[in-house]
């Protein structure tokens, strides 16, 4: 939902119903992940895509036809069919799980409030019910940077409310969209059911220490995958915005002690160019100190030696410096700037999904897999 909240905030603010279909399952390869979401309003305008082209048509009569019938929602699964090449179904082998719903913005004004405090920036999460009860398939609860809107038609503020919004705002933190189980017992809901927690949450943070060329062309790549980046480095002659236009905040200062003061959480990346022991030492031992996504420094394999004889120095210890990548980077043969930058962000994509970096080819299973939501920890500036 939270990749078309731009054009539901509009749609909502003029009091315009819709229809919206979200995918809320993925089995095998398929081309969108959980959370995507196509609406269609009463006049067949549609805006989103759940399937990349393959099941468009489809999902667009269903949404049209929940519109018009004013029924519950409906959930609904697409898959590939073997026996006729042009039925209905993804052609990339996998299956979609779709709940497909009439939103009336007047009666959810919770929804309208979320989505505009999704346009601003603000982090958000809007719970949506995808399996359990019938009568409350597809009804929403809110959570806006940790004030709570709820819709009556869960439980008006009951244990099933406060099951859901603890999930909700556990992946609010965590930053991820991710679905979640509540009930199956006496304490909540007796029958169980299933929400999936649509989350917008700031971007995550790219911090790049040492203001050379490398960090230039890390940036640009940095901020293309969606990240905020920070180019810090303590000599003001090279840490300027002319070398780092792309960069969003450029910081000059010593590293350890920008990272001491500076806000991380589970997503950061932390990415080591300067390879100088005066500037490495004391930032790295900080940074294995924190709960980061990812940790890496430059060098080469003898810098890297010597930089783990210090930091055993330094008192890091053995599991800490595990979770140390260095060298930085995947063996891409990388020799340029460019390169180096996509070596070290393919690294950083390999490790926050838990994949291997292998070529796709030397693998089996299923190419894309379900990613688990991390516990994140917010860590305020000291």
């Amino acid at each position: 939902m939270m990749n078309i909240a731009d054009t539901l905030h509009h749609w909502c603010r003029e009091n315009r119903p819709f229809a919206l279909a979200t995918v809320v399952g993925v089995t095998g390869s398929a081309p969108l992940p959980v959370g995507t979401s196509v609406a269609v309003d009463a006049d067949g305008k549609a805006v989103g895509s759940i399937s990349g082209g393959c099941v468009e048509g489809a999902v667009h009569e269903m949404c049209l036809q929940v519109l018009e019938d004013q029924g519950r929602a409906r959930r609904v699964r697409f898959g590939y069919s073997d026996d006729d090449a042009f039925a209905v179904g993804l052609t990339c082998g996998g299956e979609l799980d779709v709940v497909i719903r009439r939103v009336d913005p007047a009666a959810e004004p919770h929804l309208t409030h979320a989505l505009e405090e999704a346009v601003r920036g603000r982090p958000v999460a809007t719970a949506q019910v995808i399996d359990g009860p019938e009568a409350l398939l597809g009804c929403t609860l809110s959570v806006v940077d940790g004030d709570r809107t709820l819709r009556e038609a869960l439980d008006g503020g009951g244990p099933v409310d406060r099951a859901v919004t603890a999930h909700a705002e556990a992946l609010l933190r965590s930053g991820r969209t991710a679905a979640a189980s509540v009930g199956g017992d006496a304490d909540t809901c007796p029958d169980g059911l299933s929400v999936l927690v649509h989350v917008r949450a700031p971007r995550p943070r790219m911090l790049i220490f040492g203001a050379v060329d490398f960090a230039a062309a890390l940036s640009r790549a940095g901020v293309f995958l969606g990240y905020d980046v920070t180019v810090c480095d303590a000599r003001a002659v090279f840490a300027t915005n002319a070398r780092f236009p792309d960069a969003t905040e450029i910081v000059v200062d010593w590293p350890h002690r920008y990272l001491e003061r500076t806000v991380v959480d589970s997503r950061t990346a932390v990415c080591v160019l300067t390879h100088d022991a005066k500037f490495d030492i004391p930032l790295l031992t900080r940074a294995l100190e924190l709960p980061l996504a990812y940790v890496g420094a430059m060098g080469s394999r003898r810098t890297h030696a010597q930089r783990l004889e210090l930091l055993r120095e330094a008192g890091v210890t053995d599991a800490q410096l595990a979770a140390l990548h260095s060298p930085i980077g995947l063996d891409l043969g990388a020799r340029t700037p460019e390169e180096t930058a996509i070596s070290i962000t393919a690294e950083i994509i390999a490790h926050t999904n838990g994949s291997t970096g292998l070529p796709l080819s030397q693998g089996t299973g299923p190419i894309h897999r379900p990613v688990d939501p991390a516990p994140a920890r917010l860590l305020p500036a000291t």
